[in-house]
């Protein structure tokens, strides 16, 4: 009998954990949104895309930010895991002007 309730004990003290896991990967989400938005340079409309977990050591957030005179401009968002703090890169060159310095 105690070979039976076994597995299901497991399973059921499994499921808050579960849960609590997929909270905390949305506050780790979130965290990184709010940080890597605090450095976008205005004038703008951003967009931020957070990849959801990120490395062992960092996250990552795509930013593309709408122009108001037309265009955009991409920009990657690095966040420490363990300090907190994020740092923006440049912006990278539009893709057009890309091909055609090569």
């Amino acid at each position: 009998m105690l070979r039976l309730l076994t597995p299901a004990l497991i399973t059921l003290l499994a499921l808050p954990a579960a849960a609590s896991s997929e909270d905390a990967w949305e506050a780790f989400r979130a965290e990184v949104d709010s940080a890597c938005r605090a450095l976008i340079p205005s004038p703008g409309e951003p967009m931020v895309e957070v990849e959801p977990f990120g490395s062992a050591s960092y996250g990552v957030a795509l930013i593309t930010l709408a122009l108001p005179e037309g265009g955009f401009e991409r920009y990657a968002c690095i966040f420490d895991k363990q300090s907190k703090a994020a740092e923006l890169a440049g912006p990278f060159p539009e893709a057009e002007a890309a091909a055609e310095s090569e």
